[in-house]
């Protein structure tokens, strides 16, 4: 799964990395420790142009009969999206990317019930393109008496790199399938369905980083340095990370 992650990069740069036209409303504020229920930044098609708007990270089916049921749906596992009633219709015509700087993943220690938390990036820090769906809630009759844009982040099973933190990840989007994912016309499931694979392994790299990730009231760029597993940071004295 994918419960939390780091969105730190300025709108306009995201916007850039991704050839979409920026948010027209107020940017989200950089954020370390983005948890479920935070606004998030995605990418998707209108009118045949991208744009990075904010959505609400989890997703509200349009017949829920309230967004609290989004709480449940912050992933959605690639595996039979064309048929799981909560996400078909988005997998089917709403489509997009959750751009992420890194994300974390918790790791089971033998003999421990604590889990070592770890911060994955991509190697070259470019932004991680992580596939996505999004809907439109409009009241719990359908009205339009209340409206909220949420979306859920796609997972896959993990690659040689993943598989020893997790049984899941995030679904990475190469730049070459971008528009195909994207495009709200294109209702060819199968082969849409076959882009939902782990990503190369070499893509990532990873570092153990402080438990304090683990509260969601914790933030700052701090959260992703690396320590050492007494806890104590590996790059003490100016905070640079590997």
């Amino acid at each position: 799964m994918c419960g939390r992650f780091v969105s730190s990069s300025p709108p306009d740069e995201i916007a850039r990395y991704f050839d979409a036209e920026p948010p027209a409303e107020a940017p989200l504020l950089a954020n370390w420790n983005v948890a479920p229920t935070n606004d998030v930044y995605v990418v998707l098609v209108h009118g045949g142009v991208r744009h990075l708007d904010s959505h609400h990270w989890g997703l509200v089916p349009v017949w829920a009969k309230s967004p609290a049921m989004g709480n449940k749906m912050i992933n959605a596992r690639a595996e039979g999206l064309a048929d799981k009633r909560a996400f078909k219709h988005a997998f089917r015509k709403r489509r997009c990317i959750v751009p992420v700087d890194g994300f974390y993943e918790w790791k089971k220690i033998s003999g421990e019930t604590a889990k070592q938390p770890y911060f994955i990036h991509r190697r070259d820090d470019e932004p991680l393109a992580f596939a996505g769906l999004w809907e439109e809630w409009r009241g719990p009759n359908r009205d339009g008496s209340q409206r909220l844009r949420s979306a859920t982040i796609v997972t896959t099973t993990p690659n040689e790199t993943m598989a020893p933190i997790h049984d899941r990840m995030p679904t990475i989007l190469p730049p070459s399938v971008w528009d195909e994912w994207l495009d709200p016309a294109n209702a060819d499931l199968e082969t849409l369905g076959r882009l939902l694979v782990p990503a190369p392994p070499q893509l990532l790299a990873m570092h153990p980083v402080s438990p304090a990730v683990g509260n969601v009231r914790n933030g700052g760029a701090q959260l992703a340095d690396a320590i050492d597993l007494d806890g104590g940071s590996l790059f003490p004295d100016d905070g640079a990370r590997p």
